[in-house]
């Protein structure tokens, strides 16, 4: 589990494609400072885990569910990427709950200079967003600031615009999409008891509950 909170602005140095997957080395001096085999970072918000380090490099390998859910079908060497370590038990949850399973690829829509930064988003998806939720963005937690059935906005401050991808993003760019996984249980939770209702109406419901 990750807060997104990013610790370090890595880049990527090496892309090998394997059968049905793809190997990637990272440079991040911070987050492989204390990275064993097996551990996980995110790497633009996808949960990756380290199968080799060096004094400033891991390489993971993403699987083609990674790659077709997220933007790392698209990386290359020399991009830059949001990285962070998986949290420790005890420590601060200064963001808030992230998986670091994306649920999609959104577009970098346009930025104004008073801070708000718009993106397009699947239909899909944009049913879990509400005002003054929270929502990942390349492993970034951020407060939506307002949502259309296919567009949001958030508001950037100026660090992080300095210390992670989103000050180096232009329009039309592919971000990675997490949504609050709390959304996503909730319909899974309600959505029998809806169904169960339009199907009934209010009234035979009541007629059950006697």
């Amino acid at each position: 589990m990750f807060t997104g909170i990013v610790e370090e602005l890595g880049e990527i140095v090496a892309v090998e494609q394997l059968p049905n997957a793809a190997r990637l080395t990272v440079r991040g001096p911070l987050v492989v400072s204390d990275a064993k085999h097996g551990d996980s970072i995110a790497v633009n918000g996808v949960c990756l885990t380290v199968v080799e380090t060096t004094e400033d490099t891991f390489t993971v390998d993403v699987v083609d569910e990674s790659l077709q859910r997220s933007s790392l079908d698209k990386i290359h060497e020399g991009d830059r990427v949001n990285l962070e370590r998986a949290m420790a038990a005890g420590q601060r949850l200064g963001g808030h709950i992230v998986q670091g399973h994306v649920d999609g690829v959104g577009l970098f829509l346009e930025h104004h200079d008073g801070g708000l930064t718009k993106f397009a988003i699947p239909a899909s998806l944009s049913r879990y967003l509400v005002q003054k939720g929270s929502v990942t963005i390349d492993g970034i937690s951020l407060t939506v600031v307002d949502v259309t059935d296919d567009t949001f906005s958030v508001a950037l401050i100026p660090t992080t615009l300095e210390l992670t991808t989103m000050g180096r993003r232009e329009p039309g760019d592919r971000v990675n999409i997490e949504v609050d996984v709390l959304a996503k249980y909730v319909e899974r939770l309600a959505t029998p008891h809806l169904a169960a209702l339009t199907q009934n109406g209010p009234v035979a419901q009541q007629e059950e509950v006697r």
